[in-house]
């Protein structure tokens, strides 16, 4: 199931999508939220019609950094013995088609593509075998970059945590157990040009091993976003491109690049 969160006369909802084809694509209205039992009301809207938001509000956003050899190679960047996790905070989330702000205290802009784990339940120290239970699907990711400032400031808060730095979408794909989701290529284009392709079966440390370290130290809780990594070939966005994540198997995240205000 593809589970989108989105808004329409001023009411913000929950619907499965349904359908194929930008113009044969319905949302049928979850009654609840997706988090606990829910069903469908019925109900059903065309996506055309609605305004998609970021698929969940996470309370934090935990990434972690150089889970590619190649891409840590492409930055000189030596591969961590262990799971590297930094936060993008809550404030740093937008959805599809929303504005990408470039900030103003950074010259050298990057797009970085990656798959994103939506967490379904509360956990804490998830042993391997369990860590299936606690996902509630996939979605697309950017984790956008302030490189110079990554550089220059050593520590990634302000380079990796800025407004509109994390954009998250299209929805929420369900349906894809953790071995597919080993396995999905991932593509980064901008204005159309392919600047990364890789696949998630490139990651140094796997999905389970990812969300067994991070809730060793912490609870996770619904709605809350892994983010996984991201494949070689990062490199600049500027103002005016469009850029575009797309997953195998879940879609695409668009996003345009403006002036910060």
């Amino acid at each position: 199931m593809r589970i989108a969160r989105f808004s329409i006369d001023g009411n913000v909802a929950f619907g499965a999508v349904e359908g194929e084809g930008p113009d044969g694509l319905v949302l049928d209205i979850i009654k609840g939220i997706p988090f606990a039992d829910f069903e469908l009301s019925g109900t059903k809207v065309p996506l055309s019609k609605v305004r998609l938001l970021p698929p969940v509000l996470p309370n934090k956003v935990v990434a972690f950094g150089r889970n590619y050899a190649e891409h840590a190679a492409e930055l000189g960047h030596e591969l961590p013995d262990a799971p590297f996790a930094f936060f993008k905070p809550s404030t740093s989330v937008i959805g599809p088609g929303d504005a990408i702000a470039y900030p103003s205290f950074s010259q050298e802009l990057h797009h970085e593509a990656e798959l994103a784990v939506v967490i379904g339940r509360m956990c804490r120290e998830v042993p391997r075998e369990r860590v299936k239970d606690v996902i509630l699907g996939y979605t697309c990711a950017n984790d956008v970059t302030a490189r110079d400032v990554q550089r220059r400031e050593k520590q990634w808060a302000r380079a990796k945590g800025f407004d509109t730095s994390c954009p998250l979408g299209p929805w929420v794909e369900t349906d894809i157990d953790l071995k597919t989701a080993g396995d999905l290529a991932v593509q980064c284009t901008v204005n159309g040009e392919q600047r990364q392709l890789g696949s998630t079966s490139q990651m140094v440390h796997s999905i389970e091993e990812l969300i067994v370290n991070i809730t060793e130290a912490m609870t996770l809780l619904p709605g809350d976003v892994i983010l996984t990594g991201t494949p070689a070939g990062v490199g600049p966005l500027n103002v005016g491109d469009e850029v575009a994540v797309t997953i195998q198997g879940i879609g695409t995240l668009t996003n345009k690049v403006i002036k910060r205000g």
